[in-house]
């Protein structure tokens, strides 16, 4: 959250943003991972809900490097098309927070207003007792429709 008292971005569970995609045609979903966690760990599949979802890394791998051309990654993405409802995902809910203040600003500039959301849990979620991500709560976790590539 936010305390330089500049908007803050706010966060929905992994479930209430399958919600809106559901009832949203132009809800877009972005996952801010990296291409190494899309191949190893997998992916939303939203095809059941008539979405595709949009791969943009906010960092690099493998020094995790911030992505400089991220917002235009994006908006190349989106093809010229002004989502309803941007839904940020990444693994916990920490990059998704910086990716999706930073295509909020990229609207804002353009004198657009697109709600821009973090998800909470991120893909894989919290760690359990045994440091591991996946089972404790998350996309995963939640039962949610997924892929490994």
């Amino acid at each position: 959250m936010s305390t330089d008292g500049g908007p803050s971005i706010p966060e929905l569970l992994p479930t209430e943003c399958w919600d809106l995609l559901r009832n949203d045609p132009n809800a877009v979903l972005v996952d801010v991972r990296s291409k190494a966690e899309w191949s190893f760990v997998g992916t939303p599949d939203l095809s059941e809900l008539g979405h595709s979802v949009i791969f943009a890394e906010w960092a690099c791998f493998p020094g995790m490097s911030a992505n400089d051309r991220f917002v235009d990654d994006v908006e190349q993405a989106l093809e010229g098309s002004t989502p309803s409802t941007m839904l940020f995902l990444c693994r916990s809910g920490v990059r998704s927070l910086g990716a999706a203040e930073a295509m909020r600003q990229a609207f804002e500039l353009k004198g657009q207003t697109v709600p821009c959301f973090s998800i909470s849990e991120g893909f894989e979620g919290d760690k359990d007792e045994q440091e591991r991500r996946g089972g404790l709560n998350g996309w995963k976790a939640r039962g949610l429709c997924w892929k490994q590539s």
